[in-house]
């Protein structure tokens, strides 16, 4: 029996079981069978029923990355060439698009890189259509903008069908990962403790916790659960493959609607509309609108400005750092700027709203808010003597300086030679 045959099997299963405290155990099983199942299908990549080919090979460039995706037609090209003047195919006809497009939207001293990829369809997380290549890109991105047709969505559930897919893979939208450490050892069995009352793990939350490692083969481990969690829940920590993205759904079409069908979609959590054709809420690529303000909130970036020693901070090119990424803290900030001026920090001076006066002097592990101005300050000479690493660092600086000097000499040679 193929992974295909065996999910089916269980999902018919789990259909007939009725949900109570006597079945909750064995739905805990059931679901910790099932999410091993499609781990595997993904990996293994067998049993899909689609075709297989080139992935989507897109090199990360700018501050974020969002990737688009939908339904076929519905405005997911177009939205891309509002966005970032980028051209790509659009017609009246389902899969214009055929590979991945990107662009880059500027935006705040930011830029965003936007993938326009192709439609996918019901079942493109077993592989229909080239759903695997569109989700492995949207497992990479920082961050997911849905696009959906408004005038179609009352009648296909479209956004219910795409959460699915994109649940089924492991990707978790708008949610955070679960309060739980999960710590595999060599022996001692399973020990499971929590700081909160379980109340959604059934009468017998240790046995559940138990079978579910056991699916997992995993036979020692301590558990330490600080919220009350779901079986679900359980088994995302236990898998450890999963990600979880912020999303945005945006309606387009919204002028083939009534007013009334728009206010509620409006309605509907993490939602926006809008129309790429009538221009509302997507204004052209250099101007300010709903959708870029709400991706640059959704993204979670910063822009800091840099400041030298006397002189005035640097306002037209900001540093933009990401929350998704590697965090908003002045570590952050020296990180991107240098390894270097991380390695000699000493403090740091920062005027801005994150501070309770300016200036205020703050070390590694503040967190800067957007717009704020920083001066870093490295330690002194003397200072760095008397760091435990300093004899390595030179000894390492030296052998790259003699390292160079010697390709020079060997390439002047080479050229004499000749």
């Amino acid at each position: 029996m193929g992974a295909m045959e065996k999910i089916k099997e269980i999902e018919a299963e789990m259909a007939r079981t009725q949900k109570n405290k006597a079945t909750n155990y064995h739905l805990g099983t059931l679901k910790a069978k099932l999410a091993k199942l499609r781990g595997e299908l993904m990996e293994g990549g067998s049993g899909g029923g689609g075709q297989s080919g080139p992935g989507f090979d897109v090199a990360r460039l700018g501050d974020a990355r969002v990737a688009l995706i939908g339904f076929p037609s519905v405005g997911k090209s177009s939205l891309l060439a509002k966005l970032t003047e980028t051209v790509s195919e659009t017609a009246a006809y389902e899969f214009t698009t055929l590979t991945c497009i990107p662009g880059t939207m500027r935006y705040k001293g930011s830029k965003v890189q936007i993938l326009d990829l192709p439609g996918i369809i019901e079942g493109a997380a077993h592989g229909k259509g080239r759903g695997r290549e569109v989700i492995a890109v949207a497992r990479n991105a920082d961050a997911i903008l849905i696009v959906l047709d408004a005038g179609k969505e009352g009648l296909n559930r479209h956004r219910e069908i795409l959460e699915t897919e994109l649940e089924i893979v492991g990707i978790r939208l708008n949610k955070r990962p679960p309060d739980v450490v999960l710590r595999k050892k060599l022996t001692g069995g399973v020990t499971v403790a929590s700081t909160v009352t379980l109340t959604k793990l059934g009468p017998e939350p240790d046995k559940l916790v138990t079978q579910i490692l056991r699916e997992y083969k995993v036979n020692s481990a301590d558990v330490l659960m600080r919220e009350d969690i779901s079986v679900d829940e359980l088994v995302d920590v236990v898998a450890g493959n999963r990600v979880y993205k912020p999303c945005l759904y945006l309606y387009n079409k919204i002028d083939t609607i009534t007013i009334e069908e728009v206010d509620g979609l409006v309605r509907q959590p993490h939602s926006l509309v809008g129309s790429v054709y009538k221009n509302y809420n997507i204004g052209e690529a250099n101007e300010d609108d709903l959708v870029k303000a709400s991706m640059w909130k959704y993204l979670g970036l910063t822009r800091i400005y840099t400041k030298r020693k006397g002189q005035p901070p640097d306002l037209e090119e900001p540093v933009v750092l990401s929350q998704i990424r590697k965090g908003t803290t002045v570590s952050s900030l020296c990180a991107n700027v240098s390894t270097q001026l991380l390695r000699d920090f000493n403090f740091a001076y920062v005027w801005g709203t994150s501070t309770k006066h300016s200036p205020q002097r703050c070390g590694k592990d503040h967190q800067l808010h957007d717009e704020d101005v920083v001066q870093i300050v490295t330690k002194t000479n003397s200072q760095q003597r008397q760091d435990k690493n300093y004899q390595g660092m030179v000894q390492s600086f030296s052998d790259a300086y003699h390292k160079k000097k010697n390709e020079a000499k060997k390439k002047k040679q080479g050229k004499l030679g000749r």
